[in-house]
């Protein structure tokens, strides 16, 4: 096979030479908003007659390279928009085939590195310290250290098992933890700690079940962090270490789910990797899938299915957002002069699970779907791969059933915009009372508003309030005078869970609530999670009484949004 080129990265590629180990010495200073140290990089020549090699750099500092305890010549090139600089290092003897070297480069981050986020006493819980905290994926490891900043190439840093450089994680603040589990501790500042312990209690329960799923937990402890508001996802998966939003603070567990999700990045992204951010539906399709086995194994079959078809929703709403002839609806993208955090979605997430929840009813139940994964698990750990990988071994596992696999269109499936060719068969047990719910609203007259009153959500699970709300928001916008309504009959300004809040809001924007504007921009600003922030300001910038508003609190805002939602939230509203 031809080799894979990563767009993505300027730094040679994995077929001429790859870090095999990372050994990190740093400081960090607060002042200066800056990391200073050096990163000794074991570098495995994969060609003979090397004479040099390229490594990936964003905004860095570089003081000095040295190879055998002398300084070698090293160039920085051009800085290539999100990409950043090509780092030359020229080698003081060219290496032969599989001959290694310890390259070792002194630099520092500059306070605007896309990987950190820096926060003030005044901007964390406790008010006292200062804070640090890192987010690499998907190409923001070299805003901290040269690299070759490539899921294709696998390294271990001071630690056992190989990982690709996205995954290096470190946090720097006051912290606390609380055991939860025989191999999991809580962190987080000392005002959550309780908080967060009973909120994430079943972790131990979910990581059996994962263990029985997917083969050994092989990353020995698994703790969790919960980071200050700003953090900009629900979860990052850095092994031994999952990085979390506090918005999963719900106080009754339910958005657990989360957890599940990054639990299941330990075999699903960790274990076998994607080479590429072309192939991102690899990590996340996979994962979701054994995330909802998780949550089936948990809470019922029927809760499975649930959030298999609350994920085709959210599937419909991004490919409605995006245009359905958009290339970044398309399950495998082409991320050539593509910054990934521009092409981010739920694609890979949503149509990634429905490809494999379509498999599985095709080929003989979740049984034997979980057989396959077990042993792709076991065939690609610690490689990095890409969909044809996946799919010749798809394959070979499913040899006898050649025919029934024919008749995927796996072009339109893998390749092709829009939603998928084929919808996956969902039981409707649980939803179909957030249908109802939502259907009564949509077709109440005005003489009908009376009618609805608290007793309406008393025998919905909060998942299914969240639901009946994502049922609402695909059908808006809604008459004023039912939302006003819909406040008075369940209150809902007074819900915390972030879920049902966001949904909530948006309602209320997209159909033209004024009282709504000042409960909107404050969600969208005491918290940073893109998943949350982005469309709210979206939704406030569409509505002319807030748009103003939100540009201007954008303004106001940016210096302390993490950098990446800075970035995408400035792209949403058109300013910058």
């Amino acid at each position: 096979m031809p080799e894979v080129v990563d767009t993505c990265s300027l730094a040679s590629p994995a077929s001429v030479c790859q870090t095999k180990h990372l050994h990190l010495r740093c400081s960090v200073d607060f002042t200066r908003r800056a990391l200073s140290g050096t990163a000794a990089l074991t570098v495995q020549s994969q060609e003979d007659n090397l004479r040099s090699l390229v490594l990936d750099t964003k905004d860095l500092a570089i003081e000095k390279v040295v190879i055998n305890g002398q300084e070698v010549k090293y160039t920085l090139g051009e800085k290539q928009s999100y990409k950043g600089s090509p780092m030359e290092i020229s080698l003081p003897i060219a290496l032969s085939r599989n001959q290694e070297v310890v390259v070792e480069i002194s630099f520092e981050t500059s306070p605007k590195s896309s990987a950190l986020q820096w926060l003030t006493p005044e901007q964390t819980s406790g008010k006292e310290h200062p804070y640090l905290f890192s987010q690499c994926q998907a190409i923001h490891c070299r805003a901290i250290l040269p690299c070759q900043d490539t899921p294709s190439v696998k390294l271990t840093y001071t630690a056992e098992v190989p990982i690709p450089c996205y995954l290096i994680a470190l946090v720097v603040g006051a912290l606390e933890s609380r055991q939860i589990g025989p191999r999991t501790l809580v962190w987080s500042e000392k005002e959550q700690v309780e908080k967060s312990a009973y909120e994430f209690s079943e972790t131990e329960s979910m990581l059996k079940i994962a263990e029985d799923l997917g083969g050994p937990y092989v990353w020995g402890q698994y703790d969790l962090l919960v980071l200050p508001p700003s953090f900009p996802y629900g979860g990052m998966e850095n092994p031994c270490l999952t990085f979390v939003t506090p918005t999963l603070l719900a106080g009754d567990k339910s958005l657990s789910n989360v957890i599940a999700h990054e639990i299941s990045h330990s075999w699903t992204g960790n274990l076998v990797t994607n080479k590429t951010w072309d192939h991102f539906w690899l990590n996340e399709g996979h994962t979701v899938y054994l995330e909802r086995h998780i949550c089936g194994r948990l809470f019922g079959e029927k809760f499975r299915h649930f959030h298999a078809l609350g994920g085709w929703g959210e599937l419909q709403n991004t490919i409605k957002t995006f245009g359905e002839t958009h290339p970044f609806t398309k399950l495998v993208v082409d991320l050539k002069d593509v910054d990934p955090d521009v092409a981010y979605s739920s694609v890979p997430y949503e149509k990634g699970f429905a490809l494999l929840f379509y498999l599985e009813q095709l080929l003989g139940g979740p049984e034997v779907f979980l057989g396959f994964l077990k042993a792709y698990v076991e065939k690609f750990s610690y490689k990095s791969i890409t969909t044809d990988d996946w799919k010749n071994f798809l394959y070979s596992h499913f040899k006898d059933k050649v025919d029934i696999l024919n008749q995927v269109d796996w072009n339109a499936w893998l390749y092709s915009p829009g939603l998928p060719p084929v919808k996956p068969n969902y039981d409707m047990t649980l939803t179909n009372a957030c249908v109802a719910l939502s259907q009564r609203w949509i077709n109440a007259k005005e003489e009908d508003l009376n009618s609805f009153n608290a007793t309406d959500l008393k025998d919905l699970s909060s998942h299914q309030v969240n639901e009946f709300l994502a049922q609402m928001l695909q059908k808006a916008p809604h008459p004023l005078g039912h939302i006003k309504r819909m406040q008075e009959a369940y209150n809902f300004n007074a819900v915390n869970n972030s879920e049902i809040r966001f949904r909530w809001l948006r309602l209320c924007i997209q159909s033209k609530w004024e009282e709504a504007i000042p409960l909107a921009l404050k969600m969208a600003t005491e918290q940073g999670r893109m998943k949350f922030t982005r469309p709210l300001f979206k939704d406030l910038a569409a509505f002319d009484k807030s748009h103003d508003q939100a540009v201007r609190t954008y303004q106001e805002h940016k210096a302390s949004m993490h950098p990446v939602t800075a970035l995408l939230v400035g792209i949403d509203l058109k300013v910058d």
